[in-house]
C-alpha cells in the first residue's frame, strides 16, 4: 500500500516538471491581436512537444482589436503560441504558463501576459499600484457600432478610432488597451451606423474587466 502510494505521488510530481496542469488547474485564456494587423492563423500547444497542431482559427481570422476564447484540449500549463500575420510574417510566446495568466496578447508595444487568469486582465508585466484601466469593450446596445473612441480623462483628444475600417457588431466585444499608470478614469465616445454620437466621460476603468455598452 505504502508503495502504491509513493508511485501515485511520484507520477504526479513528474506530470508537474512536465508542465501539466492539476486537475483544478485552468489554462484557458484570451489570444489579443493588439498588432494592428490581421492574424490570419494562431497555434498553440504543449511546450513539451515540437508539433504545432492545427490552426485554432480555422476559417476565420482575428481582426485588430479583437480576442478569441482558447480551450486548449490538453492539461499543460506551459504552453507555446504561435500567429501568423496577413503578409506573412509571424510572432511567438514560448513557455507562457497558462494557468497563472488570462490573457495573451500580440502586438501593442511587443505584446505580452497578463497574470490572474480566471477572467480579462489587460497589461504587459506588473501593474503599478495606481491600477490597471485597461477593459473589454462590449456592445450591448442591439445596434452595430460602427466607430469607438477611448481614451484616459487626463488626455487632451480621443484619439484614433478603435475600430479602424471594422464595425462592432451587437454582442461583440474588444479589448481597450490603455496605459497604465495615468489614471483609472476613461472616457467613452460611440459612433452608431446612423451617424448618432454616445458618449460618457470620467468612467472608472481599473475596478472592472468589461464595460458593457448600453
Amino acid at each position: 500500500m505504502r508503495m502504491r502510494a509513493f508511485l501515485v505521488g511520484l507520477l504526479a510530481l513528474t506530470a508537474m516538471a512536465m508542465g501539466a496542469a492539476p486537475a483544478e488547474a485552468q489554462n484557458r485564456f484570451y489570444l489579443v491581436n493588439n498588432s494592428g494587423q490581421t492574424i490570419m492563423e494562431a497555434y498553440v500547444s504543449p511546450s513539451r512537444l515540437e508539433d504545432w497542431g492545427p490552426d485554432i482559427l480555422g476559417t476565420g481570422v482575428l481582426p485588430p482589436g479583437q480576442q478569441v476564447w482558447v480551450t486548449p484540449n490538453f492539461g499543460d500549463c506551459l504552453l507555446d503560441v504561435r500567429v501568423r500575420y496577413q503578409g506573412g510574417a509571424e510572432d511567438r510566446r514560448m513557455q507562457v504558463n497558462a494557468c497563472n495568466l488570462s490573457r495573451i496578447a500580440f502586438g501593442g508595444g511587443g505584446g505580452g501576459y497578463v497574470g490572474g487568469g480566471g477572467g480579462p486582465g489587460a497589461a504587459i508585466g506588473e501593474v503599478p499600484s495606481g491600477g490597471n484601466p485597461s477593459f473589454t469593450f462590449v456592445n450591448g446596445t442591439g445596434t452595430t457600432i460602427r466607430e469607438i473612441y477611448i481614451s484616459l480623462s487626463t488626455d487632451r483628444n480621443w484619439g484614433p478610432d478603435r475600430l479602424g475600417a471594422n464595425v462592432l457588431q451587437p454582442g461583440g466585444s474588444m479589448f481597450i488597451n490603455l496605459p497604465l499608470g495615468r489614471g483609472c478614469n476613461a472616457d467613452v465616445r460611440v459612433v452608431f451606423m446612423n451617424g448618432q454620437p454616445v458618449e460618457r466621460r470620467g468612467i472608472e476603468t481599473c475596478s472592472r474587466q468589461q464595460l458593457v455598452w448600453r
